[in-house]
């Protein structure tokens, strides 16, 4: 994959998180608080690293919304880093100021599985970072692209109750897993119209199965676009007071 300079530049930032501070028998320096900071978890015997980005106006005193964001294919690994690179990571880089979110960005291993079959680092990542920030589980949102669009319905569908609400873009799946279990929550979808990775029918048959069981999900195809429905549906302008209005 080739790093974009912007996303070279968070591999360094993150990099210096990630690194010892200050030379031996020198004061060491305060680890950052905000920003993309790098953490893991351990998962019985191994360790999966991850990614929070914390807003520079963070306050403790405070209980933040959080996003979790699932990567699709092109990042799956375990440098912990790469997922931060495309989509929403990407949109925060471009405008901070937008998205005034705690958000957790958990890395796939294993292109060739689910995110669902990784069920557990996503929600250990969630609630470790709930453990170190100060969060509010009524405003806990979950998007992902692609493979993590797939994650979005299918780890949406497995934990209703912990999302205020589901954002899932050019994403697939079974409708009939899927509606019955997340028919009740408040959805934003997006697929491009050219899509010729996952075509724009794997949405539209899960949004009329949703709508079938009553639900009234919003749907926005974009004429023309292939595979990367992601930047255009992050910059979508009321994205997130879109969200900030949903709570459980």
């Amino acid at each position: 994959m080739n790093f974009s300079p912007l996303l070279v530049t968070l591999l360094g930032s993150l990099a210096l998180v990630a690194a010892p501070l200050g030379r031996t028998g020198s004061p060491q320096e305060p680890a950052p608080t905000t920003g993309f900071l790098d953490r893991q978890i351990r998962l019985g015997e191994q360790d999966f690293r991850f990614v929070v980005y914390v807003p520079p106006s963070y306050d403790p005193a405070d209980r933040w919304p959080v996003i979790m964001f699932l990567h699709g294919r092109g990042e799956c690994g375990t440098d912990g880093l790469k997922q931060v690179g495309q989509g929403l990571g990407r949109a925060i880089m471009n405008d901070r100021a937008r998205w005034p979110f705690i958000v957790v960005f958990p890395q796939k291993p294993d292109p060739e599985k689910t995110w669902l079959d990784y069920d557990a680092i996503v929600m250990g990542s969630l609630k470790e970072t709930e453990r170190e920030f100060s969060t509010d589980p009524a405003r806990t949102y979950l998007t992902g692209l692609s493979q993590g669009g797939l994650g979005t319905w299918e780890i949406g569908a497995a934990h209703p109750q912990r999302w205020a609400a589901l954002v899932p873009i050019c994403g697939f799946g079974d409708p009939d897993a899927i509606a019955p279990r997340v028919k009740d929550l408040p959805i934003r979808c997006y697929h491009g119209g050219a899509d010729n990775v996952v075509g724009p029918e794997q949405s539209r048959r899960i949004i009329e199965a949703l709508k079938a069981h009553g639900a009234q999900p919003a749907y926005t195809e974009f004429e023309g676009v292939n595979h990367n429905s992601w930047d255009r549906a992050y910059a979508e302008p009321d994205l997130p007071a879109w969200l900030l209005s949903h709570h459980k």
